[in-house]
């Protein structure tokens, strides 16, 4: 009787201690998979570009890829998107894929798991404070140094893919451009990925893109993002809608949202930049808030000239002018309502906040926010401006 009831409160715990197991297990999320080459007998090539702290040669690089019709991977670390904001955003502009390249470059293999998953994280909120778009699911470590403990962390922080390459261009040792593209063409097979860098160590790499974009096209190869290459779904990437209205052009819509043409005909299909219609609704690729419906209107009043409303706005005498049809800048009445050029109203501004993680400072999170040190110091009563903790709340002014 007794050995029986033991046998019970035996299996119940076994019962519990396998669902406690089972579920512990489910909620751990697989390794990263260990890219270098994509597994196809297509002739498609996948180019990528490391960006580091400096990306000296970016727009180079950006100019030729667009020039010759090429989409690319870039891998960028958030140290590197902070030091070049506007960089960054026109590689996501230019409609490129872009991936984690961890924050401050470091070794993987040398962290703890929660460093490593700190490092990603701090990348990928910069990143989409900068272009709107996500970096996963794909990752390359800085280095290329991975194992086994890296795989992990890298997986249980949502990138599934850890990309490697199987030609090394090692143009960041300054090789000449003719070295670079031999080093291509002599290894190039289907479904390659080719290392490449942004920084201005890599010097041959603007000028030997041209030739080798050109060398592998004659051998019949076409040009694909990492995640093309892998047939992985693609980030999904923000965005926010426009009606075409009577007037409106491709360009004209693109420089109202200061995003490429290219970029803008890709996230709506269109084959061509001429043919759109009245009352169709675009995407605008990176782009997460419309433009404000409401202009900014201001009534003249008594010792008002148009250059001190001008002022008063930051905005030029002739746009102010031109936005209300004034040829005569010294007529202007009291009473009438101008309308302000570029200027609307916004919703009141809701508080912002950050919560200081690993390997933050006061400077950094001020490049993040595009504010300034003594101003978050100021909102945060903080008198020592090199003294945060990690879980702190910052409020960002």
């Amino acid at each position: 009787m007794l050995s029986s009831k033991w046998v019970k409160v035996t299996a119940a715990l076994l019962l519990i201690l396998f669902t406690v197991f089972s579920f512990s297990s489910l909620s751990q999320a697989a390794s990263s998979t260990y890219i270098s080459k994509g597994n196809t007998s297509s002739k498609v090539v996948a180019l990528t570009f490391d960006d580091g702290s400096d990306g000296t040669n970016i727009n180079k690089i950006l100019d030729v890829l667009s020039a010759n019709k090429v989409d690319a991977t870039f891998f960028l670390t958030g140290s590197g998107a902070q030091n070049h904001p506007s960089w960054i955003k026109n590689i996501s502009a230019k409609g490129h894929q872009i991936g984690n390249h961890s924050f401050s470059h470091a070794d993987f293999t040398k962290l703890s798991a929660a460093k490593m998953k700190s490092e990603l994280a701090t990348t990928e909120a910069t990143l989409k404070d900068i272009t709107g778009k996500s970096t996963k699911p794909i990752f390359r470590a800085p280095f290329g140094a991975s194992n086994a403990a890296v795989l992990k962390a890298v997986g249980d922080a949502g990138y599934t893919h850890t990309i490697q390459w199987n030609i090394d261009t090692v143009d960041w040792k300054g090789v000449s451009s003719t070295q670079i593209t031999n080093k291509v063409m002599n290894n190039i097979v289907p479904g390659s990925i080719v290392l490449m860098h942004t920084g201005a160590g890599a010097s041959g790499t603007p000028g030997a893109l041209p030739g080798m974009i050109s060398k592998l096209k004659a051998k019949g190869y076409t040009f694909v993002t990492v995640s093309e290459l892998l047939k992985l779904p693609s980030a999904p990437v923000t965005g926010t809608n426009y009606t075409v209205k009577a007037g409106d052009t491709l360009y004209s819509i693109a420089k109202k949202f200061n995003v490429t043409v290219s970029a803008l005909a890709k996230a709506n299909n269109i084959t061509n930049y001429n043919l759109i219609q009245v009352g169709q609704v675009l995407t605008i690729p990176g782009k997460t808030t419309t433009p404000p419906a409401t202009a900014v209107k201001y009534t003249v009043k008594a010792g008002d000239t148009l250059y001190s409303i001008a002022r008063k706005y930051n905005v030029t005498v002739t746009d102010l002018a031109k936005a209300n049809n004034i040829t005569n800048y010294n007529l202007i009445q009291v009473g009438q309502v101008l309308t302000i050029p570029g200027k609307t109203t916004t919703p009141p501004a809701t508080t912002v906040k950050h919560t200081v993680k690993a390997g933050d400072t006061l400077y950094s999170i001020a490049r993040i926010y595009k504010s300034t040190v003594a101003k978050i110091a100021a909102a945060n009563n903080l008198a020592n401006v090199n003294s945060i903790r990690v879980g702190q709340v910052l409020i960002i002014p």
